[in-house]
């Protein structure tokens, strides 16, 4: 079963590149594969057995309220976007901030309060690929900012959130102990980059 899923998530950007469906679709057949090779797997036990080896049985322990939030936060995100609300922001960053660098840079710190992801599927939607390509350096340089913005508070992470939760972290002990450390590794790193 691992292997079957490494290979199906290796395959979908072959699935995308070659039906030019969206990658969700492919995840999509690739769990309909997985469904069918593990209803195969033990075929000889009764139902009560074979759940917990079932795809049925692995998707009844996912925590369906982060899927949903998710969700919801790309939904409105692409609801952003094709509003074209995300688009003119960015005009609006670019005539008064100016240079790119200066504005990935803050939205890295922003990712310290808002999730990584959302922010990062808002950027996608302010940036066209046909003015900044896919090997552009604004994709790198976002993809370094919004991931380790995020460690300056704990907050910024759903990692951070779950080790409060795990490890009884206090929010001021980071804030004091860890978030200035945090603050000096991105700064370091985005100047590094910057230079390179």
């Amino acid at each position: 079963m691992f292997l079957v899923g490494i290979g199906i998530l290796i395959s979908v950007p072959v699935f995308k590149t070659v039906t030019h469906l969206p990658p969700f679709m492919g995840m999509l057949l690739g769990l309909g594969i997985i469904w069918v090779v593990s209803e195969l797997i033990n075929p000889s036990l009764d139902d009560f057995s074979k759940k917990k080896y079932s795809a049925a049985g692995a998707l009844s322990r996912i925590d369906v309220s982060s899927v949903l939030f998710f969700f919801g936060i790309l939904l409105a995100v692409g609801a952003l976007e094709s509003m074209q609300i995300l688009h003119h922001f960015a005009d609006y960053l670019s005539y008064t901030v100016g240079d790119n660098r200066i504005i990935i840079s803050l939205i890295g710190a922003v990712s310290a309060i808002v999730d990584n992801v959302p922010l990062v599927a808002a950027c996608i939607g302010m940036y066209s690929l046909d003015a900044y390509p896919q090997d552009h350096m604004i994709w790198e340089y976002l993809a370094y900012c919004a991931g380790t913005g995020g460690s300056l508070l704990i907050i910024g992470s759903a990692a951070g959130v779950a080790v409060m939760g795990m490890e009884q972290i206090d929010f001021v002990w980071y804030l004091k102990k860890i978030s200035f450390l945090a603050l000096l590794g991105y700064a370091g790193g985005a100047v590094c980059y910057l230079i390179w």
